[in-house]
């Protein structure tokens, strides 16, 4: 099926970046297992921060709900650890290592084990201990402090950058390094993904310019952060905005023909003193219509301009409706598994499932009829 079928994950449920790289394996075909730490009150699992039953990030993997302080409990976690081909957990440093199932114990169990660390601030370093989030990380990076309009304050943009792109992509390739790495050598390694890293890394296109002179630390004046005319965002006559990302002179040229502008300003493309002018210029231009309007005309051609989609918009839009980019899973719409292969079939992701099942989930990893029933009768599952 997916490109991972037959690679096997232990997940140690926590918040954050881990159960995002998690999914992004599991939606390429990797069987993950989801450990949670059995609840004290409720029977809901301490590590859930969402609803269970609706959390994306918790999709197509199968959970099994232990008490790791019973010795039972983490014997069977351990067991479950040295039949896997990769383990995933997103704990402060230390925190693994007191449970007993750091890497040290783990790898000892299971020595072809890619043991994938996702925290903050890494494993060292003088903040490794210290609580954050993606915003923190984000400061320390370089990365948010590029981010907002010209004289005003550092803008934040969700928590795609830390979180998302530098935290569990960062964690998923990784660990599918490692796992590579371990085919070769058949011993695994520790994975230390860290979101200041990650975060740190996304920037390299940045730091680029800055080298050579084209990027300035005041915010709203260079050529990707908005202080272009032909690199920005616009309202329209509806009060809905466009993106517009004509950087290459023939697609400026074309934006330039398909708005009829022809004031000859607009000519002096890179003049950046010219730049807040010209905005004021284009802006008026585009709020004579409406988003679609223009969309009707400019959509699709190569004046790279495309309308700002808002949640309920971007599921419903033609291009991704004609790739699937958005799925529906128990009346949840959410992202699709991506990306696509040519000939490996990504299957449709699984709503997430409830810990009811973990005798059947241990079953499958080796537990026999009378070891799950010993579990469960003392507590431990």
């Amino acid at each position: 099926m997916g490109p991972l079928q037959g690679f096997k994950v232990v997940e140690f449920a926590a918040l954050g970046p881990a159960p995002m790289g998690a999914m992004l394996l599991a939606d390429l075909g990797a069987e993950v297992v989801r450990v949670e730490r059995k609840a004290s009150v409720g029977g809901r699992p301490t590590a859930d921060l969402f609803d269970p039953k609706i959390d994306i990030l918790n999709r197509s993997r199968r959970i099994v709900a232990l008490d790791l302080k019973k010795p039972e409990g983490l014997a069977a976690a351990l067991r479950l650890v040295a039949g896997a081909d990769a383990l995933i957990e997103g704990f402060r440093p230390g925190v693994m290592e007191r449970l007993g199932l750091g890497p040290d114990v783990c790898l000892q169990r299971n020595p072809r084990l890619v043991y994938g660390r996702m925290t903050g601030w890494g494993q060292s370093g003088v903040l490794a201990n210290a609580a954050g989030h993606d915003i923190n990380y984000l400061s320390l990076s370089g990365a948010l402090h590029s981010i907002g309009e010209k004289g005003g304050k550092p803008v934040v943009p969700l928590n795609l950058v830390a979180d998302g792109g530098g935290g569990a992509m960062l964690l998923a390739i990784g660990v599918l390094a490692a796992l590579l790495e371990a085919r070769g050598s058949g011993r695994g390694q520790v994975v230390d993904a860290a979101m200041t890293d990650g975060a740190a890394t996304l920037m390299a296109m940045m730091y680029t310019l800055k080298a050579m002179g084209q990027w300035s630390s005041e915010r709203g004046s260079n050529l990707l952060d908005g202080a272009a005319h032909f690199y920005d965002t616009y309202r329209c006559r509806d009060g809905k905005w466009l993106s517009v990302g004509a950087i290459e002179p023939q697609f400026y040229a074309l934006l330039l023909d398909k708005t009829g502008i022809t004031d000859p300003a607009f000519n002096a493309q890179w003049d950046r003193a010219q730049w807040p002018v010209l905005k004021e210029k284009l802006g008026a231009v585009l709020a004579t219509r409406t988003r679609d309007a223009w969309c009707a005309l400019l959509e699709g051609t190569d004046a790279c301009v495309a309308p700002v989609l808002d949640m309920d918009e971007a599921p419903r839009h033609p291009h991704n409706r004609s790739r699937n980019t958005f799925v529906e899973v128990d009346g949840i719409t959410q992202p699709a598994p991506a990306p696509r292969f040519s000939r490996s079939t990504l299957v449709g992701p699984r709503a997430p499932q409830a810990a009811a099942d973990g005798g059947a989930v241990l079953g499958d990893w080796g537990f026999s009829a009378e070891e799950i029933i010993a579990l469960r009768a003392n507590g431990a599952l």
